[in-house]
């Protein structure tokens, strides 16, 4: 991803889940459709090491069914039959949908620092490296830079307060990632001075993604990627 003051990045939570089921196939493309500069999914591993989209450890949620997605290997998983057809797809189909999107990326949100190297090794393989960034806590984006030296990350940071400059140096992170809530003027003018700049997260509402705009932050993610896109492009005009 990248970004200048002037275009902030739109980036889809999850694809554009209040159309298509989260984390799925249609849902990125839906999102790419409705304008996303960037669609963040999560990602687990099945029992066999596979990367698919999935945020829950467990698919009871989303998917009804009550065992965790590690239970199963990637052939059980891809036989499941679930209502409406859909099913939970692989990290590495979603990443082929991105070769044929100039320009955009994938977003891939990691929790832990467990599925990395999977992660990181399905990437390679398809030689799209240029077509990601992660998103992630400390232990998570220690664990992708061991594997990934030169990826763009975005570090997830819960604290107004900023990270130590030793963390930083460490990570090399293009982005800090706070809730909306914590973002002010302060904390986008100390994130500058870091050499850092400020991505944030869910921001549905107008009111807080014009708020955010004019703060200068550089991505927001929405539930909302449609409305989002209106919104950025009304700051622009």
């Amino acid at each position: 991803m990248s970004a200048t003051p002037s275009r902030p990045l739109a980036v889809a939570h999850r694809g554009d889940p209040y159309r298509f089921r989260e984390n799925t196939l249609p849902a990125v493309t839906g999102a790419l459709a409705a304008g996303a500069d960037a669609v963040e999914v999560d990602v687990q591993l099945t029992r066999d090491g596979v990367p698919v989209l999935l945020h829950d450890p467990t698919l009871r949620r989303l998917w009804e069914l009550d065992r965790p997605v590690g239970a199963l290997t990637s052939s059980q998983l891809a036989a499941q039959k679930f209502a409406g057809g859909h099913r939970v797809p692989t990290l590495a189909e979603a990443l082929k949908l991105f070769a044929e999107q100039p320009g955009a990326r994938l977003l891939i949100d990691l929790d832990d620092p467990g599925p990395a190297r999977a992660t990181w090794r399905t990437v390679t393989e398809l030689g799209a490296e240029r077509l990601v960034a992660f998103c992630g806590p400390v232990q998570a984006m220690l664990a992708v830079r061991e594997q990934a030296p030169d990826a763009q990350l975005s570090l997830t940071w819960k604290r107004p307060e900023l990270p130590v400059p030793a963390l930083l140096a460490d990570l090399r992170p293009r982005y800090l990632n706070p809730p909306f809530g914590l973002v002010d003027e302060r904390l986008v003018a100390r994130a500058a001075e870091a050499g850092l700049e400020v991505a944030t997260w869910t921001v549905d509402l107008r009111r807080t993604m014009r708020r955010m705009i004019a703060l200068g932050v550089a991505s927001l993610t929405s539930n909302r990627i449609a409305v989002l896109r209106s919104e950025l492009d009304r700051a622009r005009r």
